[in-house]
């Protein structure tokens, strides 16, 4: 009779390691990610690049209170700070590169002569909150849609399908230039101002309403792949209800495209409200906005074309470090795609 086969010390889980040897460790796909998100030296810089302006955007009266300035004050109008001339009898900035000084850091706006820097600091403020808010609700609504459709098919599908493509059907540039003015008015007499927290508002619900369809459609398409696999069948044989079913054994699976997908549309958003803003329908006068500021840089390109400099290259590098960022969360949840 042969006698029993030993076995492998290496193979049995409960053995001790080898002294010196470090016992392995089961890691989870959120420690997985992080690992590999850690590694890539872009996806890291640009995260601390996206934080930065958040707590900027966050700390904007503080700095405008250390820099001595407001985004309101006409310094070159004011005859309160007439005592230091800002500007010229053209209304341009004094001195280089757009009134650059102690004083005003970023130097001044042509004609007005506010304060380039704390129109920027509040302008981001603006900017980055509203997205924020608008990508958030957005986000959810798309989730929402896509899981109900996805998960019981059928005529619910069917119908959050056609009112899907009912959304996607407007041409929404078009659409946000002219509903805008049609929703202010229609709860707002033409005749008075329109209040700063109503414009906030209704850009909110416009960008929320026509901005949940694409979400929606990545949810959904992954949810039809996720429902006939095997742990979401077993789940049902066991009998648990939908609600938990899509709870604990879909969502956890579609958070991947959901946080990519949040990674693009924020910065997406952001460029949209500039958009309005830019077109007049947005933001308008006094509140600052970076739409605003490529409005009133526009007017100014030809006699003071370092106006738009700043806004212009904050607006860029947050964009750029955004969508990188975005690329970086991609391939630390699925490195089969890395570039």
């Amino acid at each position: 009779m042969t006698s029993p086969v030993a076995l492998d010390p290496e193979l049995e889980t409960d053995a001790e390691p080898a002294k010196g040897e470090q016992k392995l460790e089961g890691r989870s796909p959120g420690q997985l990610m992080w690992q590999r998100f850690k590694r890539d030296r872009t996806g890291v810089i640009s995260a601390w690049v996206v934080i930065f302006y958040f707590v900027v955007a966050l700390a904007a009266p503080l700095l405008t209170k250390i820099s001595g300035t407001n985004p309101y004050s006409l310094y070159g109008q004011d005859p309160a700070y007439q005592d230091k001339p800002i500007l010229d009898e053209f209304g341009l900035p004094l001195g280089y590169f757009g009134g650059i000084s102690g004083d005003h850091w970023f130097g001044v706006e042509p004609q007005f002569g506010r304060d380039l820097f704390a129109m920027l600091m509040y302008g981001m403020r603006t900017s980055l909150l509203m997205a924020l808010g608008v990508t958030v609700l957005l986000m959810v609504t798309g989730v929402i849609i896509g899981l109900l459709g996805g998960y019981f098919g059928g005529r619910t599908d069917y119908w959050l399908g056609r009112v899907t493509d009912f959304f996607l059907a407007f041409p929404q540039q078009l659409f946000f230039i002219a509903f805008m003015p049609v929703v202010t008015s229609f709860f707002v007499d033409p005749r008075e101002e329109t209040p700063t927290y109503f414009r906030a508002l209704a850009i909110l619900i416009v960008l929320w309403v026509l901005g949940w369809m694409g979400m929606a459609r990545i949810v959904r398409s992954v949810v039809l792949s996720l429902r006939d696999r095997e742990f979401v069948e077993a789940a049902m044989v066991s009998g648990a209800s939908p609600w938990r079913i899509v709870r604990k054994e879909i969502l956890p699976n579609v958070v991947t495209p959901i946080l990519v997908q949040f990674t693009y549309q924020l910065p997406s958003t952001i460029l949209t409200i500039a958009f309005l803003s830019f077109a007049g329908v947005g933001f308008v006068e006094p509140t600052p906005d970076w739409g605003r500021l490529f409005a009133a840089g526009a007017n100014y390109t030809q006699q003071d074309p370092a106006f738009i400099f700043f806004p212009g290259i904050a607006l860029v590098i947050f964009v750029l470090a955004f969508n990188l960022l975005g690329d970086s969360v991609r391939d630390a949840f699925d490195p089969k795609s890395g570039r």
